[in-house]
């Protein structure tokens, strides 16, 4: 049987293709989080592909207002009210109690469901129906309504204000098909709001809760990575070109196409024009690449890539090169998997820079959450083909210390970039931490920043403090110098 679609695709992905026609779904939230703009987004989704449907209001706002707060939503769409989409006030009739009301209410409904033939039918809300019947006449109704509507292939969308604690005994939540809960979590940076289904019968749906947001296209709902069903990796035994002079020679003619590479470094040492590097490779490759960046805009790359003589402009412009720069303040684990999700959709994406992954993780604040995050995300992102360069800030002087608590085993190569005393001078020098399964150079070497880039120059041979037990120096004995 052919499922409702939302509207939304990635909601209709956690919902395991979309509602069924026949079922009874309550959507329950406190106020604020998203239930009516939800709803009405899926009518008008619906009316954009010839469905019809039915919106029926309890005592709340006015249908004229109602609407009139749909205007900024990009969704909607005026011509459809009336033809496609129809609203009914159900005032007078739980007035009306010598109407028997809710007996009245159900067979409207049923009546609308049969006679109308719409795809969805929506009570806003239900809860406060509840107040003008009692808890066994409801169960009753209830039970004879879901009966009713099942044989009519229409979907019943019960909205209500329901507590966490009301799901657990209400009658309308015995008889549904499906239990779709939305949250509202005053957080800081920045308040979040979640969809958790609850059940949903005979569906494969996806669990935990996901983060929604509300925009100007409407409800956005980004499913929890670590539900999504983990892809094959499918390994080439191929080589990529990092595109920085040097070091590809001492990872043996580059790194395995088909991993994830982690390249540490202390603010300001060169991780971000590795990372520059390595997609002005890939675009010159005729790859399409992708840049997820959480301090510079979009336009300070392309600037600062410039300088280099990388024109990121047009290989931005030609859809090569995406960047998605997303501000800390606005940062969220599952919208960010989403973009690595949706750029792997259609294959055409090489390479993928996230820039960086320790800011990504204490912006987050979910660090109970991250490594099965972590874990999920690198998984997505390698079935999805793509090879994958992750920046991660250490601390500038002193001995360094592991900024991803224990999480580096995720990763099959480990970059380390450093700040180095040079007989009285501050210089950079790289070492290769680690290359799973490959051979790879161990020792440690300078690297500078010129108008090229970054290169890697020649092995240092008299450095100390390699493993960060002290400074890392370089200072040839007296005799040598």
């Amino acid at each position: 049987m052919k499922r409702l679609s939302t509207g939304a695709s990635d909601l209709d992905l956690i919902l395991g293709g979309g509602l069924e026609p026949g079922s009874v779904v309550v959507l329950s939230g406190p106020p604020g989080a998203g239930k009516t703009i939800l709803a009405q987004q899926m009518c008008f989704a619906g009316a954009a592909e010839g469905r019809k449907a039915v919106y029926y209001t309890a005592l709340s706002e006015p249908h004229s207002k109602l609407v009139e707060h749909l205007r900024g939503f990009s969704f909607f769409a005026p011509e459809h009210l009336g033809p496609s989409i129809r609203y009914v006030h159900l005032g007078d009739m739980l007035r009306d109690r010598s109407q028997g009301t809710f007996a009245a209410l159900i067979d409207e409904v049923v009546r609308t469901a049969f006679e109308e033939e719409p795809s969805l039918v929506v009570i806003d809300s239900m809860k406060m129906v509840r107040d003008f019947v009692g808890e066994h006449d409801l169960r009753m109704s209830l039970y004879d309504l879901t009966s009713r509507v099942a044989h009519s292939g229409v979907v019943l969308l019960l909205l209500g204000e329901y507590t966490p604690e009301e799901t657990q005994t209400g009658a309308e939540f015995a008889i549904a098909d499906g239990i779709i809960q939305m949250s509202y979590e005053f957080t800081a940076p920045m308040d979040r709001r979640g969809l958790r289904v609850l059940k949903l019968r005979g569906t494969p749906h996806l669990a935990g809760t996901h983060t929604m947001h509300i925009t100007s296209d409407g409800v956005r709902v980004h499913p929890r990575v670590e539900s999504l069903k983990q892809g094959e990796v499918r390994l080439r035994g191929e080589r990529v070109r990092t595109g920085i002079p040097g070091l590809d020679e001492l990872t043996g003619g580059g790194i395995p196409r088909d991993d994830a590479t982690l390249v540490l470094g202390p603010t300001g040492v060169g991780k971000t024009i590795g990372c520059l590097h390595f997609l002005a490779e890939g675009i010159g490759q005729g790859g399409r690449c992708l840049y997820i960046t959480f301090q510079d805009t979009p336009e300070e790359l392309i600037q600062t890539a410039a300088t280099f003589g990388w024109d990121f402009e047009a290989a931005r412009k030609d859809g090569t090169l995406i960047i998605s720069h997303v501000p800390m303040g606005d940062l969220d684990l599952d919208a960010l998997a989403s973009v690595a999700r949706h750029a792997l959709a259609d294959g055409t994406i090489i390479r993928i820079v996230i820039d960086g992954l320790s800011e990504m993780a204490n912006a987050a604040r979910q660090a109970q959450r991250f490594p099965a995050y972590l874990r999920s995300l690198l998984g997505v992102i390698r079935a999805g083909g793509a090879s994958l360069w992750v920046t991660s800030e250490t601390g500038a002087f002193g001995p360094i210390e592991e900024p991803l608590a224990g999480l580096m085993f995720l990763f099959h190569n480990v970059i380390q970039l450093r700040y180095i005393e040079h007989c009285a001078e501050i210089g950079r020098a790289v070492n290769i931490l680690k290359m799973r399964n490959s051979p790879h150079d161990s020792g440690l070497h300078t690297c500078h920043v010129t108008g090229a880039g970054l290169t890697i120059g020649e092995r240092l041979r008299n450095a100390s403090g390699m493993l960060a037990w002290t400074v890392l120096r370089d200072c040839p004995p007296p005799g040598e110098r």
